[in-house]
């Protein structure tokens, strides 16, 4: 018995950094103490707002079937918030509202791609776009962001890689994993290779409302890119609330309609009672959980701080995002070696940045959504297992 071939693109080596979360996660279920900084989740409850509108809903027997797209009230409660975004009236015809900022991707791809079709992606991207693309018949053509750069895209290498298979360009703004913020600038000279080849703009924003250097600006706020710009969101981030899996794309009304006929094929809406809380967290929260950006940027500076002068690694300070990228190439050993290395011997999980592209070869990508005292120890454990690593190089150098 065959599989289908697109399956093949969602297939995952021995090696790869999600088989270090893998492994985290089986000797946490043997009893073991492991510190898990893998997953972009966080230590923070979901909002109380949220709890209690979902109880209200449900015993108010908000449990039948809802709009594909999502239902009135909650498509208008989206609007509004993006509107206050981007500086500009959005209508409820906009919104198509997903299972998680992931569905909404894949219902773009689906909705913007045919087979063969290419896709310019700044790299290090998250790791789940390549085979979002990919499912939809698509090629990603992977541009560069080096860490000599900020790990920030030279936009000339972006113009440079637009063929006549072009379709689109992915981006993510705060980005997963480095925490890069675009600038206004760069944004408007982005757009302005969409414009000139007629090309979509796919904008994940789900890190948005989580800037600790400059501020965020969304593609769809500049007036030439309004008209062929998709944005990416969710609640996952910004209020603690990724197990509830509430996403959403806004997108001119053409696109959103056909979006709406995919979801209704994949998804058939989302929950009624989820789509009620989510009013209420926008009504209480509309800039995301302000306690949560504090925590994470005092997390942010503290572990950069803890880091710094180690032997062998060096910590990136993030613009924006829930993740610190660690420079480990100083240490003469692959990110996914130091990565085991680190979880087999002193029981603190980490993802090895490569599976993100290659800029981010030689990187682990660090989550903030732990509390401070584990984000403290799982500091203390990386420091010790640094010093370790230098002391084995420096017996190697002594006796070759």
């Amino acid at each position: 018995m065959r599989f289908a071939s697109r399956t093949q693109t969602t297939l995952r080596s021995a090696r790869s950094s999600w088989s270090i979360h893998s492994s985290a996660s089986e000797m946490i279920g043997q009893g073991e103490d492991v510190i898990i900084l893998t997953v972009g989740d966080s230590d923070f409850a979901s909002p109380v707002a949220a709890v209690e509108a979902i109880s209200d809903s449900l015993a108010r027997g908000r449990t039948h079937y809802t709009d594909s797209a999502g239902d009135q009230p909650l498509r208008e409660a989206i609007a509004r918030h993006h509107g206050r975004v981007i500086g500009r009236e959005v209508t409820p015809n906009q919104v198509v509202v997903t299972i998680g900022a992931q569905n909404a991707l894949m219902t773009a791809a689906l909705c913007l791609l045919d087979q063969g079709d290419e896709v310019i992606v700044p790299e290090p991207m998250y790791s789940t776009y390549p085979g979002t693309i990919a499912m939809a018949g698509a090629s990603t053509i992977a541009v560069p962001s080096p860490a000599a750069m900020g790990f920030r895209p030279s936009i000339d290498a972006i113009a440079s890689s637009v063929t006549p298979r072009t379709r689109a360009i992915f981006l993510a703004t705060p980005n997963n994993p480095t925490g890069a913020v675009y600038r206004a600038e760069e944004l408007d000279q982005i757009g302005r290779i969409c414009r000139r080849h007629e090309l979509w703009l796919v904008s994940d924003e789900v890190y948005g409302s989580l800037v600790y250097e400059g501020r965020h600006v969304s593609p769809g706020a500049l007036d030439h890119l309004a008209d062929r710009t998709v944005t990416i969101n969710s609640l996952s981030k910004s209020h603690a609330m990724a197990g509830w899996r509430l996403g959403w794309m806004v997108a001119p009304p053409a696109l959103a309609e056909h979006a709406s006929r995919v979801t209704g094929f994949v998804t058939y809406g989302i929950p009624t009672f989820v789509q009620d809380a989510a009013i209420a967290t926008l009504e209480k929260h509309p800039n995301g959980v302000a306690e949560l950006k504090e925590a994470y940027a005092r997390r942010r500076s503290r572990l950069c701080d803890l880091l710094s002068n180690l032997p062998g690694i060096v910590p990136h300070r993030p613009d924006g995002g829930m993740f610190v990228m660690l420079d480990v190439r100083g240490t003469n050993l692959s990110s996914f070696d130091v990565a085991s290395g680190l979880l087999h011997r002193h029981r603190v999980a980490v993802l090895p940045a490569d599976d993100f592209g290659a800029s981010a070869s030689g990187y682990l990508r660090i989550n903030l959504g732990a509390t401070d005292e584990e984000l403290d120890e799982a500091a203390a454990r990386i420091a010790q297992y640094a010093y370790e690593l230098a002391d084995r190089r420096e017996a190697a150098l002594a006796n070759p």
